[in-house]
């Protein structure tokens, strides 16, 4: 009888799925966690969580709130960590000349250097996370990138079609 319902959970979500729905079941058997479907209007986000519309360059573009700062980041789920342009980090507060680049790391344009920091806050409209690690990339970059260092320590993330989303 169990298989018998599990069977039929099944075919309703491969039918809402083929009608343009977007389904996110959760680790535990059987339990939808939510739906959306095109053309209606989606449940309320998560409690203190955060979500970001796609941008017509069909990017994820996050405003951060880091450090009682704003940041504008590509959100790159590629990327180890959180990465900051010297720029960013600059306005941050990290001063250039305290900053030790002792990571290689290898960017899309090459190898470069970076330097270690911890970010006191990080926050996507309304999902903090605290005392986030990030490197300071010296050259390489155009934009700060929202990387795994943030992203790996959320409760869980999700992506529509139009729509990523973030649960401290």
């Amino acid at each position: 009888m169990f298989s018998l319902i599990k069977l039929a959970v099944a075919a309703g979500l491969a039918a809402l799925a083929s009608a343009g729905a977007v389904a996110a079941v959760d680790h535990e058997p059987m339990r939808i966690a939510r739906f959306e479907v095109k053309g209606f209007a989606p449940s309320a986000p998560w409690s203190g969580s955060g979500a970001v519309a796609k941008a017509s360059d069909g990017h994820f573009w996050a405003d951060a709130d880091v450090n009682g700062q704003r940041v504008r980041f590509l959100v790159d789920t590629g990327a180890t960590a959180v990465a900051l342009t010297p720029a960013d980090a600059q306005r941050l507060g990290f001063k250039p000349a305290d900053l030790k680049y002792g990571h290689s790391v290898t960017t899309a344009t090459g190898s470069t250097r970076a330097a270690q920091v911890t970010l006191t806050s990080v926050s996507v409209n309304g999902a903090r996370l605290q005392d986030v690690k990030a490197l300071v990339v010296a050259e390489g970059l155009d934009v700060s990138l929202l990387g795994m260092s943030y992203l790996g320590r959320l409760t869980r993330f999700e992506a529509t079609r139009d729509t990523l989303r973030f649960e401290p």
